[in-house]
């Protein structure tokens, strides 16, 4: 992608943000469908949401082809609601409007994983997730710089088609994984299980919740966006790492998901709060391994995605914040998979809403006020991140410790 390199990695950070918001507003399902479907494991019941998934799946992916109808012509001026223009503009319409065809293949996935989270089974999930990732690097580099007389470059198309491609292959796996490692259904089998209203209600505040937080993700974006193309690269590289380290952190999340709707169903309350502490633990050594090795390559990762001198400046003048970030991020995430297990969609809702309205916004607008532009961008999401994390830890511990000394 050495043409409009800087124009088209811009492209790529404002189109993945709001594929992001799409993503983790339906993408909610996983979350649900693994506390119902672990709290029953738990009770011994599995039986009974057998058919859960696969009505989940059906009303998940109708939604998304309603979402693909109302946004694809619109494209233009989605994104310049981000603050693109120009050249920026015109590759974020074509990025999106190939990217978002592989948005049902994305939350049929997830909803997938979802199960197989609830089932205490995440083997198939990382087979599928890195069969995903790696067609998705060999495409990249096939279709974004192609193959002499065979395959012509196609630049920021060609990242879309391999992002596309991959999410098809993800999908096919996550079909064959599931009826031939479970006894769950994928036919979509009527009336409605009667859990259907509790995750109906669970996505609802889940939705709401992933509104606020991608209400926070859109005024970074906009916000970079708005100080030049320089900055919105910049930034596109530093977020980008940022949810690098929430993916390399999902794995505790995911165990804290799933282990602790299984011990709220068994109303294990003692080992629920070991758990926690474990949790804790690993959180912040795992965020300070990812802090170490960012800094022992501080300049390196940098130039891994840009060779723009100006771009890299920006970049490392704020990549040590988001290195900082690191052990903050991993206990917030690995509670909001605690909670997201416990069922307590609602908490996580009004929590967010808080530390997004309360926090967030008024930071980023005092610090672009005071002229701190990338820096007080990443200031505002370190502050947002403790007050979503350190909430979490309280609330678990004031909730279970009590249960767990009184059985």
């Amino acid at each position: 992608m050495s043409l409009n390199a800087t124009e088209s990695l811009a492209a790529v950070g404002i189109v993945s943000t709001f594929l992001s918001m799409l993503i983790w507003v339906l993408g909610q399902t996983r979350s649900a469908i693994s506390s119902i479907v672990s709290q029953y494991l738990g009770a011994g019941n599995v039986q009974a949401v057998k058919n859960l998934p696969a009505q989940a799946i059906f009303i998940i992916t109708s939604l998304s082809l309603i979402i693909i109808a109302c946004t694809y012509p619109f494209a233009s001026q989605i994104f310049k609601l981000y603050n693109a223009s120009d050249a920026i503009l015109d590759f974020s319409v074509d990025y999106y409007q190939i990217r978002v065809w592989g948005f049902p293949f994305t939350l049929f996935t997830i909803a997938v994983f979802g199960t197989f989270r609830g089932l205490q089974n995440t083997y198939y999930p990382m087979l599928i997730a890195i069969s995903g990732a790696l067609a998705n690097i060999i495409f990249d580099f096939v279709l974004v710089y192609g193959v002499t007389d065979i395959i012509p470059a196609m630049h920021i198309k060609g990242a879309a088609y391999a992002s596309v491609i991959a999410q098809m292959l993800m999908a096919g796996l996550s079909a064959f994984y599931i009826l031939k490692k479970t006894d769950i259904p994928l036919l979509v089998r009527f009336p409605f299980n009667p859990e259907i209203k509790r995750f109906a209600l669970m996505i609802l505040n889940l939705f709401i919740r992933t509104i606020a937080l991608n209400v926070a993700l859109y005024y970074g974006t906009s916000f970079a966006t708005s100080y030049g193309p320089t900055y919105i690269a910049a930034y596109t590289i530093a977020i980008n790492l940022w949810f690098l380290g929430a993916f390399l952190i999902d794995g505790y999340a995911s165990a804290g998901n799933i282990l602790s709707g299984k011990l709220l169903g068994a109303k294990d309350y003692k080992n629920l709060i070991d758990l926690s502490d474990k949790l804790i633990k690993h959180g912040i050594v795992v965020g300070l391994i990812m802090a170490l090795i960012g800094a022992v390559l501080y300049y390196p990762v940098g130039r891994i995605f840009s060779s723009d001198s100006e771009v890299l400046t920006a970049f490392y003048n704020v990549f040590w914040i988001v290195l900082l970030m690191q052990p903050l991020c991993a206990l917030a995430f690995i509670f909001d998979g605690v909670f997201k297990g416990l069922g307590k969609m609602k908490y996580l809702r009004n929590l967010l809403l808080f530390s997004t309205v309360l926090v967030f916004i008024p930071v980023i607008y005092y610090t672009d006020h005071i002229g701190l532009k990338l820096y007080g961008v990443f200031i505002a999401f370190t502050l947002w991140v403790i007050a979503r994390g350190i909430p979490l830890i309280i609330k678990f511990r004031k909730t279970f410790r009590p249960l767990a000394q009184n059985p």
